[in-house]
């Protein structure tokens, strides 16, 4: 299944799927490789990640539920310079991290011991019966916290794709009528609308479930800059944002719950709403993001006892 979303590229896939198997078919080179793969390559970038995340809170530090950057100049500081709002690691974050390593291991745990396919959400079933190269299982999905991707490149059908460049176009007019844009950009924006309306059309469908479902991923790393809200805390956001997170949340479960059932007509419309949305979310958050009333910051943070 991985091997055939590199082979949806274009002009390259063929030869790059073959590249990736080492055979015409899955053979034992191919499961060499895949299993080299994953017991040597994925855990050295996980740790890597894991000592990049140390080194990035060790520079900039832990956030707050008030979202004040304690180490900013303006922020007070004691006598010796640190900052009055800043506690030790040792022991406010280690007893705090050893609550979560433990009632995540129960959890665990309890999984492994008592419930591994719980369901059939979280181990699928078909992991459980036995091989057999003659019977293929009617469904298959991936593991669970992959459905709701999976859900979106199933989504991407080529009615999806004319959804996509409608909405491309739409985007299109529309800043050129509401926005105050010289002539150059005018010309810019037109192209650029153009450009990747045809590019929609010129590749297939199922390269571009490849693309969306790679996407909801990378859209990911660039939500830092993505949000422009002028505070970070939700504390002191506008009362409405919280109910578009929540709708947000909902429609990501949503999609999990479609990536694990087999696929219907209705299913698809629901995973092609909730895919728009999903990317909507995001790209349009530059401009969401700022809109509303917002509470004034505190210059310090604030507690109170439960």
């Amino acid at each position: 299944m991985i091997v055939n979303l590199f082979a949806a590229v274009p002009f390259v896939g063929p030869d790059l799927a073959l590249l990736i198997r080492g055979d015409y078919v899955v053979s034992d080179a191919t499961l060499n490789r895949f299993f080299s793969f994953h017991v040597i390559a994925i855990p050295l970038v996980l740790l890597g990640l894991v000592a990049a995340h140390i080194l990035a809170l060790h520079d900039v530090g832990s956030n707050n539920p008030d979202g004040i950057d304690i180490k900013d100049e303006k922020a007070p500081k004691d006598a010796a310079g640190h900052p009055l709002d800043g506690i030790p690691f040792h022991p406010y974050y280690s007893v705090h991290d050893m609550v979560g390593v433990v009632v995540f291991l129960m959890v665990f745990s309890a999984i492994i011991f008592f419930a591994p396919e719980v369901g059939g959400y979280f181990l699928e079933y078909n992991n459980f019966i036995p091989a057999d190269p003659l019977k293929t299982p009617p469904h298959i999905a991936p593991v669970w916290y992959f459905t709701p991707y999976y859900s979106m490149l199933r989504a991407t059908t080529d009615i999806m794709v004319n959804v996509f460049a409608l909405l491309i176009a739409a985007a299109a007019v529309l800043a050129l009528l509401k926005g105050r844009l010289p002539g150059f950009a005018k010309i810019a924006v037109i192209v650029a609308a153009a450009v990747a309306i045809l590019l929609l059309k010129v590749f297939d469908a199922k390269f571009w479930g490849v693309v969306v479902m790679g996407g909801a991923v990378i859209i990911l790393f660039f939500l830092p800059w993505l949000d422009r809200s002028p505070v970070r805390s939700i504390r002191y956001r506008p009362s409405w944002n919280k109910w578009l997170y929540g709708i947000f949340v909902v429609n990501f479960i949503v999609l999990g719950y479609l990536g694990i059932q087999p696929p219907s007509d209705a299913k698809t419309i629901v995973a092609q709403i909730g895919t728009v949305y999903y990317f909507g979310f995001f790209l349009l958050m530059p401009w969401w993001s700022r809109l509303g009333a917002f509470k004034p910051m505190p210059d310090r943070i604030t507690f109170a006892a439960h």
